[in-house]
């Protein structure tokens, strides 16, 4: 009984997203004005910067963990 209700839940559930619109008018008008890259750079520098930082804090936690061991 338990599966045969949560096959209809989801059942259910897939008819609703088969109603959906699919048209998304503003990517559409970013894209035919050319403003999608730009906003695809942005994202690609935020990303880039997050990385840079990320392997940075990687080598100064090395850095620290060597000189905390030679330590003790």
């Amino acid at each position: 009984m338990k599966k045969i209700s949560a096959l209809l839940v989801l059942l259910f559930v897939s008819f609703n997203l088969f109603a959906q619109n699919n048209d998304i008018e503003m990517a559409d008008q970013m894209r035919a004005d050319g403003k999608i890259y730009i906003v695809v750079i942005c994202i690609l520098i935020i990303l880039i910067g997050l990385l840079i930082y990320l392997f940075r804090l990687d080598q100064r936690l090395k850095l620290l963990e060597k000189k905390s061991t030679h330590k003790n």
